[in-house]
């Protein structure tokens, strides 16, 4: 049985506030490892699109963003830099809810990377300096010698955040919310706005617009 919820019957005028709160939720429930895992998916410039998890850092309802971190030299990282555009997906099946976004992409400032890199455990910022991700790999043995060398490069020392490494934000022109519903009756809504290229980098170009549908 499907606990009874649904979304507000006037829809809210920013979709990213209650998506916010229902990833706070999620992750004050700790009902899975990893609350704030969502699909990404890019494009290369021939067409073909690629899917993979990554971690959400931050939803940010004004302006209307999310934030996320990668190697920038990896095959999401090279893609997103030449075709900035993407999609990403939540979903919580303890929750019955699932949060869809797309939108523009650019890279958050080297002080924010250096910022959310000083953060991370000192194996999470040894393993950035150690992995070539997304290119070949000899050998797992190769790779932990590689790891070795790191390890004996910065020993005793502060790990500084590699410039293939930090943050990307996307700007978020279409939100869809979802709530699972009795009898494949989900509850949807989907909200759009426009997002416009400036000086610095994306604007809000227009204020959300609010639709129901169909599930």
């Amino acid at each position: 049985m499907l606990p009874t919820q649904a979304l507000p019957e006037i829809l809210p005028s920013n979709p990213l506030v209650l998506a916010a709160e229902w990833l706070a939720e999620a992750t004050r429930r700790a009902d899975q490892p990893n609350p704030n895992a969502m699909v990404l998916a890019t494009c290369d410039t021939a067409g073909q699109p690629a899917a993979r998890v990554v971690l959400c850092k931050e939803i940010q309802p004004e302006p209307g963003l999310l934030r996320f971190y990668t190697n920038y030299e990896s095959r999401k990282g090279r893609e997103l830099t030449a075709h900035p555009r993407a999609a990403v997906v939540f979903h919580w099946d303890h929750l019955h809810r699932q949060v869809r976004v797309e939108g523009r992409v650019r890279r958050t400032t080297a002080e924010d990377s250096d910022q959310y890199f000083a953060s991370r455990h000192r194996e999470s910022q040894l393993g950035a300096h150690t992995s070539l991700q997304s290119q070949p790999v000899e050998s797992r043995a190769h790779l932990r010698q590689r790891l070795d060398d790191v390890i004996a490069r910065f020993a005793g020392k502060d790990v500084p955040r590699p410039a293939h490494w930090g943050g990307f934000e996307l700007w978020a022109e279409t939100v869809e919310l979802w709530v699972e519903g009795a009898a494949r009756l989900h509850d949807r809504a989907r909200w759009t706005r426009r997002i416009e290229d400036g000086t610095d980098g994306p604007r809000v170009a227009s204020p959300w617009s609010a639709t129901r549908l169909h599930p």
